[in-house]
């Protein structure tokens, strides 16, 4: 089969699947600083690489990070945000002192919420469309 770009193949499937993670800081408190992200893009770049996925883009502010990440369908979201939610926040806390600050109370940086939402492909409309037109058996 010709690769496509975009596209992935498993044992047992072919597979594009992305998803736009959101995630904050508890009490939504500012925290980063570029050095911040940066480090914490390299760690969850080493997360999603163990999950077999990839993290596409990372961006973020002094509150919260965005992520694009190109998953293979075996991993579900729930457990990859685990993950991206947890190493990051212990790693930089050890390399950066000055975010001790922001652990207090419950010990943790990010808020329990985050949002996570599938993207790329035909928009909805022209999937929906697409399974209508479909010629049913008789």
């Amino acid at each position: 089969m010709a690769e496509v770009e975009g596209i992935r193949t498993g044992r047992h499937c072919v597979f594009a699947m992305h998803v736009h993670l959101v995630f904050v800081t508890k009490f939504r408190h500012t925290v980063f600083a570029d050095r911040h992200l940066s480090r914490m893009e390299q760690i969850m770049r080493d997360v999603c690489r163990d999950f077999e996925a990839e993290l596409v883009e990372f961006n973020g502010g002094h509150n919260h990070v965005h992520l694009l990440v190109d998953h293979p369908p075996k991993v579900a979201v729930s457990r990859l945000v685990n993950s991206l939610k947890g190493v990051p926040s212990r790693r930089p806390r050890q390399e950066f002192p000055d975010l001790a600050r922001h652990y207090y109370r419950a010990n943790k940086l990010w808020s329990g919420s985050y949002f996570a939402g599938s993207v790329g492909g035909a928009p909805l409309s022209i999937v929906k469309q697409y399974i209508e037109q479909q010629n049913r058996p008789g």
